[in-house]
């Protein structure tokens, strides 16, 4: 039991310890060992702390390639939106204008030139004469315009 749990706590360290203080043969093995030992759990736990940002880098770089490749996939989806707008859009105005050249072409030249002819009038303008042009009187003699001075 005894060594499952050395082993369980220890692994290896404590058999390289031992092997490098037999080969070594300091004056004290005691604080040999221990410092060894230190040593070495300084050394594992940098050395894990390494393999985890190297790890940690690594997924870094895999969501950074990922969102590259969807930054892209993104431009070229965006990229075959605008060419299928582009294409129905033309297929719209098209239909449209070859209809009116054809409907224009098949009306009589008489009726489309009085069609052409004649003027709508604009909004709020049916009152007015189009012979004489409708003025506001000057702001100096719009007291004078109220006063009705036709009328005895």
């Amino acid at each position: 039991m005894e060594t499952e749990y050395l082993k369980k706590c220890f692994g290896n360290s404590l058999s390289k310890a031992l092997a490098e203080v037999a080969s070594v043969r300091p004056s004290d093995p005691i604080e040999y060992l221990a410092r060894w030992l230190y040593h070495y759990r300084k050394i594992a736990i940098a050395d894990e702390k390494n393999r985890q940002e190297q790890i940690q880098l690594k997924k870094e770089v895999d969501n950074s390639l990922q969102e590259m490749e969807m930054a892209q996939m993104m431009k070229e989806e965006e990229l075959q939106i605008q060419q299928k707008y582009e294409e129905c859009h033309k297929e719209v105005i098209s239909p449209t204008v070859s209809k009116k050249k054809v409907i224009f072409m098949q009306e009589d030249p008489e009726i489309v030139e009085e069609e052409a002819l004649e003027e709508e009038p604009l909004p709020d303008t049916d009152s007015m004469s189009p012979s004489v042009p409708q003025q506001s009187p000057p702001p100096e003699l719009a007291y004078y315009s109220d006063l009705n001075l036709d009328s005895p």
